[in-house]
């Protein structure tokens, strides 16, 4: 793993500055599918943007944007700047994320003159696009990634310009099996961040539900499904969040609670235990022994002779 990481940390290094236009022909029509244009450009901080002119139906101007037919997948492997579409609106772009500039949509982007950036990118044509934005797998409101390098969308960049750059053409039915594959990453990514986000969500909503409602039994698969997410997913998140699995999260709201209770009068362990949603008194002793390495009654008498 270490070698094919390093030699692909060579072949990105080494693929010089480029872009590239080509006609969408026939054959591209055929498959569906082909690469029609494709470049990486490093920019400097305070450098002009564009650095060269492009064709006249791509050239890019900030004051008046562009509309292309094509599809576009821009990665920003270092640096940052600013990505703004007719739906969108205005959004900062950073380093390792990739944003996909739709057919017909009103655009513009530009490095941080601060910053500069360095940009690598891809423009695809043919049938199979507008299909898979008819269908949904491509979608204009989720046009940024996050996590663009994770998705794999970096490494097939690479492996395209170097197609591109060899000294004996690729030949198209490879650039076109190579251009499927980086919209199925897209739609993969667009995915999986929509999943994270709604997780994340659902996480939320469980916290502010269980804040009510630890007391009572709880089913923790049965209230990520009332959530609408996988158990799985819900599970592992909800531990990023809280720093705890779901169930020793209750168990900790239940012990707080109990705590206060065991300060703030004569209750008895058994009362405790059924209000804060233990089953017993023992279930409560063994759970708070275990928290705190001591037992709830001397905890409770060491509390009162402290105030």
């Amino acid at each position: 793993m270490g070698v094919l990481i390093l030699r692909m940390q060579n072949l990105i290094t080494d693929t010089p500055d480029y872009f590239r236009y080509f006609a969408f022909t026939p054959e591209m029509k055929s498959w569906g599918i082909g690469v029609t244009a494709a470049g990486r450009t490093r920019v400097a901080p305070g450098a002009a943007y564009p650095l060269e002119a492009h064709p006249a139906d791509h050239q890019l101007d900030w004051e008046r944007g562009r509309v292309l037919e094509s599809l576009q997948i821009v990665l920003i492997r270092e640096g940052g700047g600013w990505l703004e579409t007719k739906a969108g609106g205005m959004r900062e772009i950073g380093a390792g994320m990739a944003f996909l500039i739709f057919p017909g949509t009103w655009h513009r982007y530009r490095p941080d003159a601060q910053t500069g950036w360095w940009e690598s990118w891809v423009e695809v044509q043919g049938p199979v696009v507008g299909r898979l934005i008819r269908d949904g797998h491509l979608h204009a409101a989720r046009h940024v990634m996050e996590d663009a390098i994770s998705a794999g969308i970096e490494e097939l960049l690479e492996r395209m310009h170097l197609l591109l750059l060899a000294e004996q053409p690729a030949p198209p039915p490879l650039l076109s099996a190579a251009a499927l594959e980086m919209l199925a990453r897209c739609a993969v990514g667009e995915r999986s961040a929509m999943t994270s986000a709604r997780v994340d969500h659902a996480v939320a909503r469980a916290v502010r539900h269980l804040a009510e409602h630890h007391a009572e039994a709880v089913d923790m698969e049965q209230l990520a499904r009332d959530l609408g997410v996988a158990y799985s997913h819900f599970r592992r998140a909800f531990r990023r969040q809280t720093g705890l699995p779901p169930w020793k999260y209750v168990i900790q709201l239940r012990l707080n609670r109990a705590r206060r209770l065991l300060v703030s009068g004569d209750a008895t362990l058994e009362d405790i235990a059924t209000r804060v949603g233990f089953g017993s008194a023992f279930h409560l002793s063994h759970a708070f022994k275990k928290a705190y390495g001591i037992a709830p009654d001397p905890w409770r008498r060491k509390q009162v002779r402290g105030k």
